[in-house]
C-alpha cells in the first residue's frame, strides 16, 4: 500500500508539472501570437530552450526520486525489433502528417520554418538544431514516455498511451497541430510499451525533428 500511495503522489506531481508547462505554452501562444519564423537563427533561442529543458529534466528526476526504473532509461528488450518498429512508426507518422497538415496547417501554426536559408546565421541554426533534435527528444521522452508512462501504466496500456499522447500534444501549446502531435505522442508511447525503454523513442523523436529541421531550410 505505501508504494501505491507513493506512486499516486508522484503521478500528481507529474500531472502538475505537465499542467504548468502546458499553461505556459498556451498563454505564450495566445498572448504573443505565432513566434518569429526566423527564431531558430538566434543563439538566444538555443540558450533559453536548453535552460528550460534543464529545469524540466531536474523536475522529472525529482519526481522519479530513487525510483529510477520509472525513467525506463534502459536497453530495449530487442534492438532489432525496436529499430524496425521505430522505422515503421516514422513512416506511419509522416503519412498521417501528410494527410492532416494540408487541412489543419499544423506546421504553419508552429511557425518555426525559416523564411529562407541564411548562411550568416548557420552557427545559431546549428545550436538550435542540437537543442531541438538532441536535448528536446532526450528530455521529453524521459518526461512523457519515461516517468509519465510508468506512473500511468497501472491504469492500462492503452489508457497510458492515450493520456501520454494527449499530454505531449498539450505541452506544445498548439491548437491546429494538436491532432498531429497527439498521433506522434501516442506512437512514441506505444513504442515505449512494446520495447520497455525510452531509447527507441528518443531515436525516433530525434530523427523526426532532424528531418523537419533539414527540410525547413532545404526547400
Amino acid at each position: 500500500m505505501p508504494d501505491v500511495i507513493a506512486e499516486r503522489v508522484k503521478l500528481w506531481w507529474w500531472a502538475l508539472l505537465i499542467g504548468i508547462l502546458a499553461s505556459i505554452e498556451y498563454l505564450g501562444r495566445f498572448q504573443g501570437g505565432k513566434p518569429d519564423r526566423n527564431i531558430l537563427y538566434a543563439y538566444s533561442t538555443a540558450v533559453a530552450s536548453a535552460v528550460a529543458y534543464g529545469v524540466i529534466l531536474l523536475a522529472v528526476l525529482g519526481i522519479a526520486g530513487r525510483r529510477r526504473d520509472l525513467l525506463a532509461f534502459r536497453r530495449p528488450s530487442s534492438w532489432p525489433v525496436a529499430i524496425g518498429l521505430a522505422v515503421l512508426l516514422l513512416i506511419g507518422v509522416y503519412i498521417a502528417v501528410a494527410l492532416l497538415d494540408p487541412v489543419l496547417h499544423g506546421s504553419r501554426e508552429q511557425g518555426l520554418t525559416p523564411t529562407s536559408w541564411q548562411p550568416s546565421h548557420a552557427g545559431a541554426y546549428a545550436a538550435n538544431f542540437l537543442v531541438v533534435a538532441g536535448v528536446a527528444p532526450f528530455v521529453e521522452e524521459l518526461t512523457f514516455r519515461g516517468v509519465g508512462y510508468s506512473l500511468l501504466a497501472r491504469y492500462g496500456r492503452w489508457t497510458s498511451i492515450l493520456i501520454v499522447g494527449a499530454c505531449f500534444a498539450l505541452d506544445h501549446g498548439l491548437v491546429q497541430a494538436f491532432p498531429e502531435l497527439f498521433i506522434f505522442g501516442c506512437a512514441l508511447a506505444w513504442l515505449r510499451s512494446k520495447t520497455t525503454s525510452v531509447f527507441p523513442g528518443m531515436l525516433l523523436h530525434a530523427t523526426f525533428n532532424s528531418i523537419a529541421l533539414v527540410a525547413a531550410v532545404a526547400t
